[in-house]
């Protein structure tokens, strides 16, 4: 299938059923038990790239392409219609705690998109009732817009709204070259970056990129019910919402039981697909996750029969046995209908303002 047939394809599918996405990368990367050298292959040498580059889970892309591509396999074993490519972190900005250069970081995008579009072809092709897709994910920053980074001063950034933008536009292009099918920006915790990206995209279709869906999924950090940025879930979707995303949601920091309400508030207002994928409860004391598949299965899956979803998958801790668990939980369960559009004026600051026409 061209890129567009894939496209109508996800498209279409969404409409039949709750389409599934994998599940977390970095607790099935942390089973491998990889060492230094797994990280820096032959390319990244220490004399070259001093410091530790063991937790880039990114760079494997480049030096353990193999691990990448069993977790792609194994996610759609699982029942996954749509998976990520490993470039989480795969911007300049995040990838200078590395030290990283450009060419590198966009080396990461490029093949992470390339082993994705091989594993998704390959099962789509063993499997051709259930196509297979690749969601390009692109991550939050390690530095934030809308917020201080000195306590001393409000008005201190630690980066610019140009440099944002300008890295989210070369992960973007690499992402798009390597043949994703949609854009997942991802666990956004600054809604102003997420606006950044937004604006990448919007700018770089308009120069000819081909375009592709986007998905936007926020993280409601805490009980507050907001954003890290200040947001709630309305003021949220009115600040994106100009970006017509193919679908919506929150992912990460919450599990399930504490996402819910966040998740229905969304489904309510929402003209477009609602997606969630919320981690394995909350970590415990160790920082691990305890919560059990059929039990991650058994919350979403209500989510799902209650019509408050189009898509469902699972953040940290989560693993592909949690995802075959909600593949089955949401078997032949009616997909969520978007909410009707609204033609008012709906503004956002930390909260929602509309005004009716």
């Amino acid at each position: 299938m061209t890129r567009q047939e894939r496209i109508a394809a996800l498209k279409a599918a969404a409409k039949e059923r709750i389409l599934i996405l994998d599940g977390s990368w970095g607790v099935m990367i942390q089973r491998r038990g990889l060492e230094e050298a797994d990280y820096r292959g032959d390319r990244f040498t220490e004399a070259k790239y001093p410091g530790q580059m063991k937790g880039n889970n990114d760079i494997l892309c480049i030096t353990r392409p193999d691990i990448v591509t069993d977790l792609h396999d194994a996610y759609f074993a699982a029942g996954a219609d749509i998976s990520e490519t490993n470039t989480f972190s795969a911007t300049v900005i995040a990838q200078d705690d590395y030290k990283l250069d450009a060419d590198s970081v966009r080396d990461i995008n490029l093949e992470g998109a390339r082993l994705g579009r091989e594993a998704a072809d390959a099962w789509t092709a063993k499997e051709p009732h259930k196509p297979r897709f690749l969601a390009g994910s692109i991550g939050p920053l390690n530095k934030m817009l809308s917020m201080s980074s000195d306590v001393n001063d409000p008005g201190a950034r630690s980066v610019t709204f140009d440099e944002v933008y300008e890295a989210y536009r070369q992960q973007i292009q690499a992402l798009n070259e390597g043949g994703v099918d949609l854009y997942l920006i991802e666990t956004i915790t600054d809604t102003l970056n997420c606006k950044a990206c937004i604006k990448a995209i919007m700018d770089l279709e308009a120069e000819g990129m081909e375009k592709l869906p986007i998905w936007i999924s926020g993280t409601i950090t805490d009980r507050s019910g907001r954003t890290l940025s200040g947001q709630t879930v309305e003021a949220f979707w009115n600040s994106v919402r100009h970006a017509k995303p193919f679908a919506i949601g929150f992912n990460c920091a919450l599990g399930a039981d504490l996402m819910r309400p966040h998740i229905a508030a969304l489904s309510r207002i929402a003209d477009t697909l609602v997606a969630a994928y919320p981690n394995a409860g909350l970590p415990n004391e160790m920082g691990q996750y305890d919560e059990q598949p059929e039990q991650t299965s058994g919350a979403v899956g209500g989510w799902a029969q209650d019509g408050l979803v189009n898509i469902l998958g699972g953040c940290c801790g989560t693993t592909p046995e949690h995802i075959a668990a909600i593949a089955k939980a949401v078997e032949g369960v009616k997909p969520r209908d978007p909410a009707p559009e609204k033609h008012t004026m709906r503004l956002a600051g930390l909260e929602p303002f509309e005004v009716a026409s």
